[in-house]
């Protein structure tokens, strides 16, 4: 959208839910339990919801692409306010009369790093596919295999971080940014949770596909 100088504007929707995701991320910064920790884990999202305001404003999204990527990055600023491993979802659901998450789905520990890594893939497929398609060129069905394997990719290369990130970081801090809860097999854990929502989504994405194409519709006459 351009304004009557032909200067680039963003619809206002678009705005208001990069202004609302900046909002949510200052807030679970600011009102972290755990201070010390929370600079590292939200810090960051604050740059990236930037780095994504730059990149609708000079590549045109649909709002659907820019939600999904602002969702992401909610989920992600919860969970850095309790540095992962302390979201109190157990208590909230008590708090509402619901039953314990983790004694329905038969969970050993805090899970919600493995929604925000599920939520990672299945959230992030949609965007990228759609500035493959529209900046890149790339076809429908090659932008979305392309897409799956870049959140595949993703998910790996994040893990490497992780882990270099505990070789700099004292023992303490790293488990802490890690999340990883005494669980030895976690980055393969999350890496798979990534897999598994990517490939729903691409799902999601090719059903809603097939489903719009024009149907010919033939018109028997009887003999």
């Amino acid at each position: 959208m351009a304004d009557e100088t032909g200067a680039r504007v963003l619809p206002r929707l678009q705005i208001a839910i990069v202004a609302a995701t900046g909002i949510w991320t200052i807030y679970c910064l600011l009102t972290s339990p755990y201070p010390y920790y929370a600079p590292l884990q939200n810090g960051p999202t604050l740059a990236i919801l930037g780095g994504v305001f730059m990149w609708a404003w000079r590549r045109p999204q649909p709002t659907s692409a820019l939600a999904c990527l602002c969702g992401f990055l909610a989920l992600h600023a919860l969970g850095g306010k309790y540095i992962y491993s302390h979201v109190p979802y157990e208590h909230w659901a008590q708090g509402l009369g619901l039953p314990s998450p983790n004694h329905l789905l038969g969970l050993p520990r805090n899970s919600y790093d493995r929604l925000v890594h599920f939520s990672f893939g299945l959230l992030m497929v949609h965007p990228i596919r759609q500035a493959l398609m529209r900046q890149g060129g790339v076809g429908p069905r090659l932008s979305l295999y392309v897409a799956v394997e870049f959140v595949m990719a993703g998910s790996c290369l994040y893990e490497i971080f992780e882990w270099l990130l505990t070789v700099f970081l004292a023992g303490q801090d790293a488990d802490a940014y890690n999340g990883q809860q005494g669980d030895l097999w976690d980055s393969q854990k999350d890496m798979a949770c990534a897999c598994v929502g990517a490939i729903v989504a691409a799902a999601l994405i090719a059903a809603r596909r097939l489903a719009s194409k024009p149907r010919a519709v033939r018109t028997q006459r009887p003999s």
